[in-house]
């Protein structure tokens, strides 16, 4: 009688380094998660002081069991890099050959020469924002938009005060003082959070998108009969100048977000009211904004108070560092018990598509376009493979 032969399953070696990049605060795994991958066997090297920024102590994450290293050297001798950022130059240096890298992209600010770098190196690389869950939709976005969305009518709020040269208003209003406006551009999941903490804050909300499908949705999702718009210059141009916040939560598929709100639509705006774009990242949506960095957040121009920070859920670190390892250790533990990340890749198509380089080979299609560089097709490298 034959008898059924299950994988052979194979301990992970995870390595996590402090982050280099300006500003970056948040750690790719908390302790929490570090401690159900080493119950589970895994070995876990942190370099020291790697989640202090999120308050993460190096005694949290030892007394769980991962190891604690104090040359980073130590570090990138693991199988496995995780990373909130991507890897630096300095980091691409100390990497070894057929490691697998995990971290964000960041298509707008990634460059050939550290693509070809990690080339080179036949490093392995997924991108959190590209990996994929079994609905199809993207969990790693999805979490940071959410922070996103809430965290920007809290900055908001907090600008809008006198000490921050704001109107001194207060979002909500009280008896007998009507509460703050706020338009919100994007219906997606940025803009969902932006007007539910909005509304729970007990302001007044315009949303504007093209999608009417997302409109409906960002509806049926609030459970309220929200004021919505398609972007109609003038009316969203009318809706501006009466707001007291406006918050750009756009998202481009590929490339630059559409600029929506001119110049003059900004000029027109209160003295004092408030711009939150969170779509900076991809280039913003407002003509006025520009990026700026956590220690100086924002400017003044045509008397409106901007804040185009790209990385919004730095400024929480320990909550997005919890969120974001609540996605990665569960596919580190599908990994282990599929045997390891090549078998894995087999049976999930969702983290395949999170897949741009494969043993140093380039698989990603808008990558290959963006920098005339050749690809392949990674289902037919892998059938190549196995």
């Amino acid at each position: 009688m034959l008898m059924p032969v299950g994988l052979k399953k194979k301990n992970l070696y995870i390595g996590v380094p402090k982050e280099l990049s300006f500003q970056e605060n948040r750690v790719a795994l908390t302790p929490e998660s570090a401690s159900l991958l080493i119950n589970r066997g895994h070995r876990v090297v942190v370099e020291t002081n790697a989640g202090l920024a999120a308050d993460f102590t190096d005694r949290d994450y030892s007394e769980v069991g991962c190891e604690i290293a104090y040359d980073v050297e130590q570090v990138f001798k693991a199988h496995m890099i995780l990373k909130v950022a991507p890897p630096t130059e300095t980091e691409v240096e100390l990497l070894k050959p057929e490691q697998v890298v995990m971290s964000p992209l960041h298509l707008p600010t990634i460059n050939s020469d550290h693509l070809s770098a990690l080339m080179r190196k036949r490093i392995t690389a997924v991108a959190y924002e590209y990996i994929q869950d079994h609905g199809g939709s993207y969990p790693m976005v999805r979490t940071l938009s959410e922070m996103a969305g809430s965290a920007s009518i809290l900055i908001a709020s907090e600008l809008l005060s006198n000490s921050k040269g704001g109107q001194g208003v207060l979002l909500g209003g009280v008896s007998g003082v009507p509460p703050a406006k706020v338009v919100i551009l994007g219906a997606g999941v940025v803009g969902e959070f932006a007007t539910r903490t909005a509304m729970g804050l007990g302001a007044e909300v315009r949303v504007f998108d093209n999608s009417t499908y997302k409109l409906m949705r960002l509806q049926n999702n609030v459970n309220v009969r929200v004021y919505t718009s398609v972007i109609n210059p003038s009316t969203l141009a009318a809706e501006l100048a009466q707001c007291d916040v406006a918050v750009g939560g756009i998202h481009s598929g590929s490339g630059r977000t559409p600029c929506v709100v001119t110049e003059e639509m900004v000029s027109q705006m209160k003295d004092g009211s408030v711009i939150v774009d969170v779509s900076i990242d991809q280039g913003g949506c407002f003509e006025t904004s520009r990026v700026t960095d956590h220690k100086q957040p924002t400017f003044v121009k045509h008397g409106v108070i901007h804040f185009c920070v790209p990385n919004i859920a730095s400024r929480f670190a320990k909550t997005a560092s919890t969120a974001l390892s609540h996605v990665i250790a569960p596919i580190l533990l599908d990994i282990h018990e599929h045997g390891g990340l090549e078998k894995y890749l087999r049976v999930s198509e969702g983290t395949r598509n999170g897949i741009y380089l494969y043993k140093g080979r380039l698989t990603n299609r808008h990558l290959s376009q963006r920098f005339n560089i050749k690809y392949t097709d990674l289902n037919l490298l892998m059938a190549s493979v196995f």
